[in-house]
């Protein structure tokens, strides 16, 4: 089972990057946080301290993963072609 299903490109979305180190991500709706967290961790190197996550009315589930303070979600989120920075 694919856990991780796309990044979420909202302006609320990039906005959590820059002030809480933080990725939002749309996830398989069976997925558990601890699912996500190592999903997330073995994808991207990172470490993840916290996971939280709820289901929205179109029956999707929306996981904010909140990455350790040596890691920057700003490069995640390059990656994911979310921000450009320079």
């Amino acid at each position: 089972m694919t856990v991780l299903m796309h990044p979420v490109a909202t302006e609320k979305a990039v906005s959590l990057v820059e002030r809480h180190n933080t990725i939002t991500y749309v996830v398989d709706y069976r997925a558990g946080k601890k699912e996500i967290a190592d999903e997330f961790e073995k994808t991207f190197g990172v470490k993840v301290v916290r996971v939280n996550s709820h289901n929205t009315p179109t029956n999707t589930k929306i996981a904010l993963i909140k990455l350790a303070k040596e890691y920057k979600a700003s490069d995640v989120a390059e990656k994911l072609k979310l921000v450009s920075y320079g």
